[in-house]
């Protein structure tokens, strides 16, 4: 009896460490103090509210200057059609570029919390600047006297372009850690709350829209009625609310630890599979690679990923996970730049699988980015009053959105349910069929474009604006199939401790989109003048080009994009978590 007496309290801790265990999220996160989070305390959606109102804030500052930053460009700074379309996609480019940087920082040693935390306040800095470019007297462009207009001062240009690009390098910061960080509210282990995540995608691009969506009616209205200094002033408020907001949740967030430079891990795969190029062994013979006895890998804060098989041109790496003779001694720990583990390995896989995916995304975005440049010129030229009431053009962007908000809902709780019986799959689509539908609407949209320019070019002036809403709905729908989609797949097949880096990916494919579409654009500017004509986008008075030439072909870039996306989204593997 007395021995029984003895276990039966070890029983019953055994019972309540078992409970306890299964009270906190079991997917190496923390809490602010650094323990397991309890799972009715932290994450989860009751998180989401503060990650989603600082994003939310965020597109709206964003937007309350890319907006209608063209039509800035050429009434204030005096720049021509092409200058100010060629300045605005340079610095958007920017704006997605500079994600690389936050991400790398985030994932080597910051985390997402503090990468968020920092850049925002650079953010703040660079709208801040940009309302005093616009608002004091010494710094605002001198206004055109009748058909003259004095260029602005070099001062006048340094101050400005300071504040655009401080705000281009803070948003680098900030776009790829919050999705991931509210992706990371949701327990990956956990099966009631795996399936949040794709809900939270959606809204987390609602909350970006209802950003955007004051931003074309309110903040356009403002810049052009009130003046750009108010117009830039209400972001920059905003701005600043956005970083109360992201702070208000500290106590509720689920944190997940930085795993040391990704690009570190990714050099030490090269060089290990290059050392060990002539080397030969049974592919087959999954045993001869290395991987870690633990339960966890031997990066921080990541998971293990199996083997994966296949693209023949990239299996040479798993010679860097091959164990010989001259890489294991009793005693020492294997130098990671002659042996690596199969997960460090399955890392580099996985981004050269993205690639193609990627460069899908480089087509896309230079269709997409013409709502904010030659959608608002092609609206400058088309009737836009009602009455004595004078519509801004850039405001028509409010319909892009618009569609977006309506979009949203509609997928997520009737399109999505409706697919699923039919696929199975509790997504309804798989990420890349909803990209691939998302590549197909932003081409028909380019399509609506050209056919209502060259309505517009037999009707000069007599054409209402209205008639471009089709063009910007189709493009919201496209957004919300491609954008989402994209940012769901690079969060769902990226390796744990490379998540922000994998979240810059489509950030950086905007980036280059939008360097692609001022490329593009610098090229048919050239070569239709070069005969001494006007060409397709003249400098002055677009009713004197062919804007739908331009429009035609953007829409056969984006015929020849879908056949090569969809060849890589059949070949493409998944990852295998272990």
């Amino acid at each position: 009896m007395g021995s029984i007496e003895e276990e039966r309290p070890l029983f019953e801790q055994g019972f309540v460490l078992l409970q306890e265990v299964k009270l906190y999220a079991e997917d190496g996160s923390v809490d602010i103090h650094g323990n397991p989070p309890l799972k009715q305390k932290t994450g989860n959606w009751k998180a989401c509210p503060f990650i989603l109102g600082n994003e939310c804030c965020e597109r709206l500052a964003y937007y309350g200057i890319a907006k209608n930053l063209v039509t800035y460009f050429t009434t204030k700074l005096h720049e021509t059609n092409v200058s100010a379309a060629r300045h605005v996609m340079i610095w958007q480019g920017t704006c997605y570029i500079t994600p690389l940087i936050g991400a790398l920082i985030a994932d080597a040693y910051w985390g997402r919390y503090w990468t968020i935390a920092c850049f925002s306040a650079i953010y703040f800095t660079g709208m801040a600047t940009l309302t005093l470019s616009a608002s004091l007297p010494g710094l605002k462009p001198a206004e055109c006297i009748g058909s003259l207009c004095p260029p602005a001062t070099t001062t006048q240009y340094s101050v400005f372009f300071a504040g655009l690009y401080l705000i281009s390098l803070g948003t680098g910061g900030i776009k790829p850690c919050v999705s991931s960080f509210g992706a990371d509210q949701f327990d990956d282990t956990d099966p009631h709350e795996r399936p949040s995540k794709t809900s939270f995608f959606n809204w987390f691009y609602f909350s970006i829209n209802i950003g955007a969506f004051v931003s074309s009616t309110l903040l356009v209205w403002v810049q052009e009625n009130c003046g750009w200094g108010l117009g830039f002033l209400i972001p920059t408020v905003v701005m600043g609310l956005s970083l109360v907001s992201f702070f208000c949740g500290t106590p509720l967030y689920r944190f997940q630890k930085p795993g040391g430079s990704p690009v570190t891990r990714v050099c030490q795969v090269l060089v290990a599979a290059y050392l060990k190029m002539s080397l030969k062994f049974d592919e087959e013979d999954h045993t001869l690679l290395f991987e870690t006895q633990d339960k966890h890998s031997a990066i921080p804060g990541s998971r293990k990923i199996e083997h994966t098989d296949g693209y023949k041109k990239i299996s040479c790496l798993d010679k860097a996970a091959v164990i010989t003779e001259h890489d294991v001694t009793n005693g020492v720990t294997p130098n990671p730049w002659k042996l690596c583990t199969v997960t460090q390995v399955e890392e580099v896989k996985i981004l050269l699988r993205m690639f193609p995916i990627w460069v899908s995304g480089i087509v896309f975005t230079a269709l997409q980015s013409q709502i904010y440049t030659l959608f608002v010129q092609q609206g400058r030229s088309m009737k836009h009053t009602i009455g004595s009431f004078e519509i801004p053009p850039a405001t028509l962007g409010m319909f892009d959105t618009a569609s977006v908000l309506i979009c949203i809902p509609i997928y997520d709780k009737v399109l999505v349910p409706f697919v699923r019986r039919f696929t199975g799959r509790a997504k309804g689509f798989t990420d890349l069929q909803r990209m691939g539908v998302g590549l197909l609407v932003s081409v028909l949209s380019m399509a609506a474009a050209a056919i209502v320019e060259t309505k517009r070019l037999r009707v000069l002036g007599a054409m209402n604006i209205f008639w471009q809403v089709p063009q910007y709905f189709l493009m919201g729908t496209a957004e919300v199939f491609f954008y989402i989609g994209q940012v769901e797949f690079y969060y769902e097949q990226s390796p744990d401790a490379m998540r922000s880096l994998c979240s810059a990916l489509p950030l950086l494919s905007t980036a280059f989109g939008s360097y692609l579409s001022s490329l593009i654009l610098s090229l048919v500017a050239y070569f239709t003048t070069m005969d001494g004509q006007d060409g397709w986008i003249p400098s002055e008075d677009i009713d004197k080009g062919h804007l739908d030439y331009f429009f035609w072909l953007l829409v056969c870039f984006g015929c020849v994009n879908i056949p090569v996306f969809v060849f890589f989204s059949v070949k493409h593997l998944q990852k295998k978590a272990a």
